[in-house]
C-alpha cells in the first residue's frame, strides 16, 4: 500500500507506520509505500496522523500512448472491484512527458472503466465526484502507470470535527505533523498563544491522550467496497480504542479574538475533548506563562499573507514576549515570512525546518527561551 503526505512529513509517517505495525516500510516524496493485510488498512486509515490518503494498487504497466493507457486500463478486470450499478471517480496525477494533463488521463481511465462493462454487461456504472462507491487514483511516472483504489475516499484531513473555521484555518494533518516534529508526547504542558479555531490543540490532545485521529469521521472509502468486512472492521476499532491513555498535562489555547473563541470551544466539543483543553481570550502579548512548569508552545502566526498585521512589528512582539514572559519553555512557529518575519523576532532559532503549508514554502522554527541566561540553564 501507499500512505500519501505532506512534503517533510515522510519520516514522521513511517516511524508511524512502524509503530502501527507495517513492514517493508520505505518513505519516498510525499508518500511511504508499506506492506499490511486488510485489517491494517483499516488500522491505518484511523490511527495516521500525517496520512492524507492511503492507496492501495491493483496495476501497475508501462504505457507509451493513449490507446495503450485506454487498451490497459480496459484489461483489468474491474467487476472485481465496483459492480455496475455502482458509482465511481478517478483522481488522476502524471509526472511524464508523454502524458501533461492529468485530466485528460482521467476521461481516458473513465472511457475505459465504462466500456468495459458496457462490452461486459450491457450496463456501466455511472460517475459521481462527490460520493463514489469506489474512488480509482491513475498515477503516471514517465512510463509506469500504478492504479490504485483509494481506501481514504475523503481526504484524511477532514477528521470530522471542524465545523467552524476562521480566514486562515491550518489543515489537520499538517497541524498534527508540526506537532509531532516537535516531540510533543503530551508529557509535558502545551499552549497555542494564537489558537484560532482550536485545530491545533485537539490534535495535540489526541496526541496526547493517543486517540485515533480519524475516530470521528463519518465514512472512510473502504466502507463501500465490494469485499469490506464490516465486523473486522469493529474488532480494528475497538483496538486501537482500548489503546487511549491518560494524560494529566494542561493544554492550553489563547486567542484575542471572541470569535475564534466560539469557533475553537465549538470544534473542541465537537471532538469530545473539552474536558482535556482549556481556552482563554486572552492577546499573547500581553500574558505571562501560565505553569510554573516547563512548556511547549505551538503555533501558527499569521504570515500576512491572508490576515494583514505589520509584519515586523507583530514578530517583534513575539521575540519580545518570548523574551520577557516565558521562561523555561521551548516555542515552536510556523511562517513563510523569512525577511520581515522571521528576523524581526530577535532572538537565535535553535532548529529551523523546512516544509510547506499548501503551496507556501516555510520554515518551522524552534526558538528556546531558559530561565536566566542560557549558560546558568545548563550549569
Amino acid at each position: 500500500m501507499v500512505a500519501k503526505t505532506l512534503f517533510g512529513f515522510e519520516e514522521i509517517l513511517a516511524r508511524e507506520l512502524r509503530n502501527l505495525g507495517a513492514i517493508k516500510v520505505k518513505e519516498g516524496n510525499r508518500f511511504v509505500s508499506f506492506e499490511g493485510d486488510t485489517g491494517f488498512m483499516y488500522k491505518a486509515n484511523l490511527a495516521l496522523r500525517t496520512a492524507i490518503r492511503i492507496l492501495k494498487p491493483i496495476r501497475k504497466f508501462k504505457v507509451f500512448n493513449e490507446d495503450d493507457l485506454y487498451k490497459k486500463l480496459k484489461q483489468v478486470s474491474w467487476d472485481n472491484y465496483l459492480q455496475n450499478n455502482d458509482t465511481f471517480a478517478i483522481n488522476a496525477t502524471v509526472h511524464s512527458t508523454i502524458f501533461t494533463h492529468s485530466h485528460y488521463v482521467a476521461l481516458k481511465t473513465k472511457d475505459a472503466i465504462a466500456d468495459f462493462f458496457r462490452e461486459n454487461f450491457g450496463k456501466r456504472p455511472d460517475v459521481d465526484v462527490k460520493h463514489p462507491d469506489l474512488l480509482i487514483n491513475i498515477h503516471i511516472q514517465d512510463t509506469l502507470c500504478t492504479v490504485s483504489l483509494d481506501s481514504s475516499g475523503d481526504s484524511l484531513h477532514k477528521r470530522g470535527y471542524r465545523t467552524a473555521t476562521n480566514i486562515a484555518p491550518i489543515n489537520e494533518v499538517f497541524a498534527a505533523g508540526l506537532i509531532m516534529m516537535t516531540g510533543y508526547d503530551g508529557t509535558q504542558h502545551f499552549l497555542d498563544p494564537m489558537c484560532g479555531s482550536g485545530t491545533m490543540l485537539i490534535e495535540a490532545a489526541m496526541i496526547a491522550h493517543n486517540i485515533p485521529p480519524n475516530i470521528n469521521r463519518r465514512e472512510f472509502g473502504f466502507e463501500r467496497w465490494k469485499d469490506f468486512d464490516e465486523e473486522l472492521y469493529k474488532r480494528i476499532h475497538d483496538s486501537v480504542m482500548k489503546k487511549v491513555r491518560n494524560s494529566t498535562h494542561k493544554i492550553i489555547g489563547y486567542d484575542k479574538a471572541p470569535s475564534a473563541i466560539r469557533k475553537a470551544t465549538d470544534n473542541i466539543k465537537n471532538a469530545s475533548l473539552d474536558e482535556f483543553i482549556t481556552v482563554e481570550k486572552q492577546d499573547f502579548f500581553d500574558s505571562e506563562k501560565p505553569v510554573d512548569d516547563k512548556i511547549l508552545i505551538c503555533f501558527n502566526p499569521p504570515y500576512g499573507e491572508r490576515l494583514i498585521i505589520d509584519v515586523p512589528i507583530f514578530y517583534k512582539e513575539i521575540g519580545n514576549t518570548l523574551k520577557q514572559s516565558y521562561p523555561d519553555t521551548d516555542a515552536w512557529f510556523i511562517t513563510s515570512d523569512f525577511t520581515n518575519g522571521l528576523k524581526s523576532v530577535g532572538l537565535r532559532t535553535s532548529r529551523k525546518i523546512k516544509v510547506y503549508n499548501g503551496k507556501l514554502e516555510c520554515r518551522f522554527v524552534k526558538y528556546e527561551m531558559y530561565k536566566g541566561s542560557k549558560k546558568a540553564s545548563k550549569q
